[in-house]
């Protein structure tokens, strides 16, 4: 697939391109679970390449309601912006070439810059955090480290707040400016624990205070009369906005990286 035009253009936020340009379907991303379609979105003299997952193409799943995977992904950007890190790309609801869909600016990974490993030694080494040992054929294991990177504990802290229950590493996008990007947030905001993550690096350490300085401005946005609140109530049920201001003050008041619950794999499958 080609390179995306950078963004943000002239004039228009990208937000305003996302929302209001006209998508061109270019191709197929196949090896989804869901539908995903790679589009050109235009406007006013503008264009980006972008993600368009219809709501049409959402294969069912026993324990999220039908159709509601799009606004998911759009509650996760809602949210990340909410704390200030800015780790998921512009994502948009709207209506496309098949019908309503969650739309989000296409991001080009850097492929230069490593964030997982596996490792023969039982040790992750300076500069690696364990997740812990995966098979890797003959009988081996090796293993599973992520690197020791602000960005990624953020992501961490933010997995736990909206209750990402398929966090792999095919999903973290290191961009060659040094930003990190995070996408695939459908299986999310689900009333019960479902937090499944690679991520799981500093389980149990204390927050650091750029944490607890992110989980403060979302605790004041998810106030009753809150900005965060209102744009979430036209995305999520009642009961899944109460469930995630119970999980950001869990976190405040634990001021500790969540730990795995020992009900169910910890680790999504495959990891990557």
């Amino acid at each position: 697939m080609p390179a995306p035009e950078r963004i943000p253009p002239r004039s228009l936020t990208a937000l305003d391109l996302l929302t209001k340009g006209e998508l061109k379907v270019r191709g197929q991303v196949r090896e989804a679970s869901n539908a995903v379609l790679y589009c050109s979105v235009s406007y006013e003299g503008e264009e980006a390449h972008c993600v368009y997952k219809p709501v049409a193409g959402e294969r069912p799943l026993w324990d999220f309601p039908d159709g509601t995977l799009a606004q998911r992904e759009v509650a996760a950007y809602e949210v990340s912006e909410a704390t200030g890190w800015g780790l998921v790309p512009p994502t948009v609801l709207r209506d496309g070439p098949y019908g309503q869909g969650m739309v989000q600016l296409w991001i080009e990974a850097d492929p230069e810059q490593s964030l997982l490993a596996l490792v023969e030694d039982e040790e992750p080494g300076e500069g690696w955090k364990a997740v812990g040992f995966a098979e890797v054929g003959e009988g081996r294991t090796a293993l599973l480290v992520h690197a020791d990177d602000v960005r990624l504990r953020r992501l961490a802290v933010l997995d736990a707040v909206i209750n990402n229950g398929d966090r792999k590493g095919g999903h973290l996008l290191p961009t060659a400016d040094g930003h990190l990007y995070a996408i695939d947030h459908g299986v999310t905001f689900n009333v019960d624990d479902k937090l499944r993550t690679l991520l799981w690096g500093w389980a149990g350490d204390p927050l650091p205070a750029d944490a607890l300085s992110g989980l403060a401005s979302l605790s004041d946005s998810l106030s009753a009369d809150g900005p965060l609140a209102t744009r979430l109530a036209q995305l999520l049920t009642a009961a899944e906005v109460e469930a995630l201001r119970g999980r950001v003050e869990a976190l405040r008041g634990a001021g500790r990286h969540p730990v795995p619950s020992g009900e169910w794999p910890a680790i999504p499958w495959p990891p990557v």
